[in-house]
């Protein structure tokens, strides 16, 4: 989703010499690595578990898992230009953030791995990071056009997974007391 409080923000390069393709695969990798970690957090989860609530939000983790999928799908679609100009309250999916009865965690894990990997493939391919897209225009957007450099879209998409990767962490712990970072410490010892 695109936040209420955008303004028209162009990114640009930090002046440093580095290679937009090397500064891209760093990027890219800081995006995977917060990818993995949020992955833990859902990880050994039942069914019945993807659709707990454990605090007092709306917050699942199957429905986190979901929206995360959506998020990179949604921002891959902006960048490649196929994404809507205007989107209307009533194009939003009321179900974004759960998992439906016919949906499982499984087929939403799916979901995100596949998004994950098309978003990737997307921005390895842009030829200039410093490219400007506009963003669709949303019922909280301002009234004036919002553009972004895909460089920008990408540093968005580390801080959706990044946002929502500590509401993960405060949902499991609260279910099992499961622990994201002793799983990536556990993972560490094994060399992955």
């Amino acid at each position: 989703m695109i936040p209420n409080h955008q303004k028209d923000i162009t990114m640009t390069s930090t002046g440093s010499d580095l290679p937009q393709s090397v500064e891209r695969e760093d990027l890219l990798a800081l995006v995977a690595d917060q990818r993995t970690n949020f992955l833990y957090t859902v990880a050994d989860l039942t069914e019945e578990q993807a659709r707990s609530r454990t605090t007092v939000s709306e917050l699942t983790l199957g429905g986190l898992v979901k929206h995360l999928a959506q998020v990179q799908r949604g921002w891959l679609e902006v960048v490649d230009g196929t994404a809507p100009t205007k989107v209307e309250w009533s194009d939003l999916d009321p179900d974004g953030n759960r998992l439906t009865e016919s949906e499982s965690l499984a087929g939403a894990v799916d979901a995100f791995h596949a998004a994950a990997r098309e978003f990737d493939r997307t921005v390895r391919e842009e030829a200039d990071l410093d490219r400007t897209v506009t963003l669709p225009e949303y019922p909280w957007s301002p009234p004036e056009p919002v553009t972004w450099t895909v460089r920008h879209v990408l540093m968005h998409v580390f801080r959706e997974i990044a946002h929502h990767s500590g509401h993960a962490d405060i949902v499991r712990e609260a279910l099992d007391g499961a622990s994201t970072t002793a799983r990536m410490a556990e993972a560490a010892s094994r060399g992955e």
